[in-house]
């Protein structure tokens, strides 16, 4: 397995650049928190699996609903998935992610 890294300077930075690449109408998303990193994988060869791009930064975030606005690059955890015009990223923390620990390993 091949594994690409792009890290952004906080975790604002990397919810805007997760926002801008969300595919059109989809305005939730999944994210890890995961040993001091809030991270996702983006396959480049799907079809293998072999190469991946790590999205990072350093930090964490609790389990939960995140809402994040564009205009002001900040987030706040909320409840539920209210608005259209807002991007939510849902945060999970796994007890095991075999990539993410090649991943970070490798850094």
């Amino acid at each position: 397995m091949h594994i690409e890294y792009e890290e952004f300077e906080s975790i604002e930075d990397f919810l805007m650049y997760m926002a801008s690449a969300a595919p059109p109408m989809k305005n939730t998303l999944p994210i890890n928190s995961y040993k001091g990193y809030v991270m996702s994988f983006i396959p480049l060869s799907p079809a293998t699996g072999e190469t991946y791009l790590m999205l990072y930064a350093k930090g964490s975030l609790e389990p939960g609903i995140y809402e994040f606005d564009i205009a002001s690059k900040s987030f706040k955890k909320v409840e539920a998935v209210e608005r259209a015009d807002k991007v939510y990223f849902i945060s999970l923390t796994p007890i095991r992610n075999t990539i993410a620990d090649i991943a970070i390993e490798n850094l």
